[in-house]
């Protein structure tokens, strides 16, 4: 808990993190799992068909933004903690899955989340992609406020 709450965000190496943990490789997907279900972690999968549990972890988050600030030693990366924010409250209604060309993918909508003054250049040509924007009030064209996304959760 306390690597993932000093990066920004965690890419698991599954091979490098079973041999720091002195676990084998093979048992980690389990403990992820494991540590996903009771709520410490989110595990963001990638976006493919098939059987959910053989699904790549492309990134580890922190099921809640508040764990970084008590457990880490330095001030937790505004972007890990909104990105904490989006994908726990929206992971309580969807199935939120990594997106190759951005940050999220949820039922065909791609979602890149930053602050007040992100562009979105990687979305600009994608159809159903918004910017999901921290420190603004109103949403404008593809632009919706993080806070918004409060109210799902």
């Amino acid at each position: 808990m306390y690597v993932l709450s000093n990066s920004v965000p965690f890419k698991p190496n599954y091979s490098k993190l079973a041999q720091e943990l002195e676990i084998g490789r093979n048992q980690l997907p389990d403990y992820i799992e494991y540590l996903e279900k009771s709520r410490l972690f989110n595990a963001l999968k990638e976006n493919v068909t098939g059987d959910s549990l053989l699904r790549k972890v492309e990134k580890l988050y922190l099921n809640n933004s508040n764990i970084a600030y008590a457990i880490s030693d330095i001030k937790p990366d505004s972007g890990t903690v909104r990105e904490t924010m989006f994908l726990t409250w929206m992971r309580e209604s969807f199935n939120v899955t990594a997106s190759k060309v951005s940050d999220f993918e949820i039922d065909g909508m791609t979602f890149e989340v930053g602050g007040k003054n992100k562009k979105g250049h990687q979305i600009k040509d994608l159809d159903n992609a918004y910017l999901v924007k921290d420190n603004v009030e109103y949403a404008i064209g593809n632009s919706i406020p993080i806070w918004m996304f409060g109210f799902v959760y």
